[in-house]
C-alpha cells in the first residue's frame, strides 16, 4: 500500500505516494527522473548513488524513500542551485577542468561527496581528501585527477564564500 511523502528535491516541493520498500535511489531515478543520481552497487559500497539529504552526503541506495519524508534532497542535477545552462557548481567545473573523470559514471556521486566534505572540512589537505572519498569507488582513475579536482573545486568554493562575505 503506497505511502504518501513530502519532500524538497533540488528546491522544489514534491508530494509522491511510494511502496514502503522503494529506495531513495528508485525515487529519484525512476518516478522523479533524476538519474544523473547512479545506480552502481546496491549495497551502499560504490557511492555513485551519494545525495545531499539536508546537507549531508549520503548513498540514497541504503535508505528508504519514506525516510527522507520532511527532509530537503540535494541530486547532482539541483547541485549548482539553478537552472541548467546557468552554469555548474565550482566543485563541477572542477572537475571538468581537471578531468577528474573518465566514464563519468562515479563522477555524480564523487562530486557529491566532494562537495559536502569540502562543506564540513574546508581546510581539508590532499591525505583527507583520500580518506573521505574512500567510500566512492571509481574503475577508472588513479585517483590523482579527483584529489586535483576536489582541491580546486575546495579553493573556488572557498573564493566564492569570500566574494559573498563582502
Amino acid at each position: 500500500m503506497p505511502i504518501p511523502i513530502r519532500l524538497t528535491v533540488n528546491g522544489k516541493a514534491v508530494d509522491a505516494q511510494v511502496e514502503p520498500n522503494t529506495l531513495l535511489v528508485q525515487f529519484l531515478r525512476e518516478q522523479l527522473r533524476l538519474t544523473g543520481t547512479h545506480v552502481g552497487c546496491d549495497t551502499a559500497q560504490c557511492g555513485a548513488c551519494t545525495i545531499h539529504l539536508d546537507g549531508r552526503a549520503i548513498k540514497s541506495c541504503n535508505i528508504l524513500a519514506v525516510q527522507a519524508d520532511g527532509a530537503s534532497v540535494t541530486t547532482i542535477e539541483g547541485l549548482a542551485g539553478h537552472e541548467v545552462g546557468d552554469g555548474l557548481h565550482p566543485m563541477q567545473e572542477a572537475f571538468r577542468e581537471c578531468h577528474g573523470l573518465q566514464c563519468g559514471f562515479c563522477t555524480p556521486g564523487m562530486v557529491m561527496a566532494a562537495t559536502a566534505l569540502v562543506n564540513a572540512r574546508p581546510d581539508a589537505d590532499a591525505t583527507t581528501i583520500r580518506q573521505q572519498l574512500e567510500g566512492n569507488l571509481c574503475r577508472c582513475t588513479g585517483y590523482h585527477n579527483i584529489v586535483k579536482a576536489v582541491q580546486q573545486g575546495q579553493a573556488a568554493m572557498h573564493a566564492g564564500t569570500a566574494a559573498s562575505a563582502e
